[in-house]
């Protein structure tokens, strides 16, 4: 029997201790506005010293301490490039594949597009870089599919993913892509039946889709029905992630299973050392340089669609600031509600049978897998329809959420990383960070859910008492400056009391359910493989 946690918790702070600090936001929040224009004066800003200083007293400093840094160190800005007016054709694309374009109402290509098909109908290599949502998926997969429409036969192409949702959202577009052309995909990911999956590739797909790790295992336990020997396109998107430690043991394998003399695409947001260094690196006897897209260094990351804000509030009160957005969205997404409105439970008033009004599509990003399944049950006690994504669900459970979120039935998503890559949700109008990302590049990656395809969407980042470096390493990196967004603080205070209690309830209900039990067979899982890397790192080194 497992022994009983003998680990103290820190007291949940009382409701009077939540209005103290709420009461005193108004006036933290005035001080945001402030510029320091006085070097001396910036200078005798006191440091963030989480040791000795109580949580509110850091949060009162931290305005003063951004404005500070913002003014010693300006935000650079860089003008956005524009996509060029070349219609899919003069590319060299097919009328075929244009005219499945065309049921996707996409007649122009974007920058991506137009820089990187070319030259992979011409046989070169590839690497693309561009921001988030700007269409990379169609910039291999067409001349994919037009290679396959001369000489069609399977294995053709291997498409290298980090996360299983990217990997089935790729397969969909080439589904549509290729319906005309009888394309055979196969989606080989972990979570899902191995027997099923091995099946499929016995039949021997034209295109597969996969995660590193589950196609190696494929390899290993095949008997020779199918192998990777006639792949002749290997695509690694969100390289930038595939090109990580945690890949290398995995990639190595595939590496060797595919043939040498190949067509290699690389694309990412994000541009790494190593994908520079593979950049640079002269090339193979009898090859050429790969052809190289790349996003213009003084360009801004995000879309000029996507309108970026900040709340800044103390951390023990930010469900009751997300309530509060939750129920009252940025004007300029209201538009976009889907959801029906939830049905309220009947009280003694006629007022309590009100139907309560969903927000537009939402995604809510959170560091950590108990965060997503705390406020996703927070969110639903509190009668918004919400559901999660994250590693401690089932595959299925994952792609059911999903599919849920999708359809607008479910308009709050509340998911950790894993849905920051690769998601190409339709209307998504909102995303809000819950917790501020630990990397610049990965609130690039969360916010670029939003704001797609020329569509408009806004970002909305909870910046708390912790996260003064972490808004100027973003703003730095993304070359703009994030907005405070104004709340009427009274309307936020009146809902303390409902939410205070939906967070008793929804932690009585997290403690009651079995995440705990998901969370160790994902640390027993998590240490196998980490043991399993160390062992081939120790064999290599043999």
């Amino acid at each position: 029997m497992a022994k009983a946690s003998t680990k103290r918790k820190s007291p949940s702070p009382t409701a009077d201790d939540l209005m103290r600090m709420a009461e005193s936001a108004p006036r933290k929040r005035q001080k945001l506005t402030a510029r320091y224009d006085d070097e001396d004066e910036a200078a005798t800003i006191p440091a963030n010293n989480e040791d000795s200083d109580d949580d509110e007293s850091a949060f009162s400093r931290l305005p003063a301490r951004i404005a500070a840094k913002r003014a010693s160190s300006p935000v650079p800005t860089g003008p956005a490039k524009t996509a060029q007016n070349t219609g899919f054709g003069a590319l060299g694309v097919s009328q075929q594949l244009i005219t499945a374009l065309s049921s996707m109402s996409i007649r122009q290509p974007t920058d991506v597009q137009a820089a990187c098909i070319p030259p992979l109908l011409a046989g070169k290599d590839c690497i693309g870089n561009a921001r988030t949502g700007s269409g990379k998926t169609i910039a291999f997969a067409l001349p994919i599919l037009q290679r396959l429409a001369v000489d069609p036969y399977g294995i053709f192409a291997l498409v290298l993913t980090p996360t299983r949702e990217l990997a089935f959202q790729i397969a969909d577009q080439f589904a549509v892509l290729g319906g005309t052309l009888g394309i055979r995909t196969a989606v080989v990911v972990g979570g899902m039946d191995m027997m099923t999956q091995a099946i499929e590739l016995c039949r021997r797909p034209h295109v597969v889709i996969a995660t590193p790790g589950r196609m190696v295992d494929h390899l290993n336990s095949s008997s020779g029905e199918w192998d990777l020997s006639r792949v002749k396109f290997l695509v690694l998107d969100e390289a930038d992630r595939l090109l990580q430690q945690t890949f290398a043991p995995e990639l190595a394998v595939l590496m060797n299973a595919i043939p040498k003399e190949r067509q290699t695409c690389l694309f990412t947001a994000t541009l790494t050392p190593a994908i520079e260094a593979l950049a640079a690196a002269p090339p193979k006897h009898g090859k050429e340089p790969p052809f190289v897209h790349r996003m213009p260094e003084e360009g801004i990351e995000t879309v000029s669609t996507l309108t970026q804000l900040y709340i800044l509030v103390p951390s023990h009160v930010r469900e009751v600031y997300l309530y509060h957005l939750l129920r009252n969205p940025p004007e300029s997404t209201v538009h976009l509600r889907r959801a029906a409105p939830e049905p309220a439970k009947k009280g003694k008033n006629a007022s309590d049978v009100e139907p309560i009004v969903q927000p537009p599509p939402t995604i809510i990003f959170t560091a950590r897998a108990r965060s997503a399944a705390y406020l996703t049950a927070l969110l639903q006690t509190l009668s918004i329809r919400s559901t999660s994504l994250h590693s401690r669900l089932t595959q299925r459970e994952r792609l059911n959420n999903l599919n849920l979120f999708k359809s607008y039935v479910v308009p709050v998503l509340v998911c950790t990383d894993v849905g920051a890559r690769g998601l190409d949700i339709d209307d998504v109008a909102l995303v809000v960070n819950w917790d501020m990302p630990q990397e610049p590049e990965e609130y690039t990656h969360r916010v670029g859910r939003t704001a797609r395809a020329g569509k408009g969407g806004v970002a909305v980042s909870f910046v708390t008492e912790r996260d003064e470096e972490k808004v100027l390493k973003i703003e730095d990196r993304i070359k703009t400056k994030l907005e405070e967004m104004s709340m009427s603080e009274e309307k936020v205070l009146d809902n303390m009391n409902a939410v205070f209690a939906a967070k008793r309830l929804a932690n009585m209900e997290l403690h009651d359910s079995d995440f705990g039990k998901r969370e160790e067979v994902h640390k027993i899982k998590k240490a196998k493989k980490e043991k399993a890397a160390a062992k081939s790192t120790a064999t290599k080194a043999d």
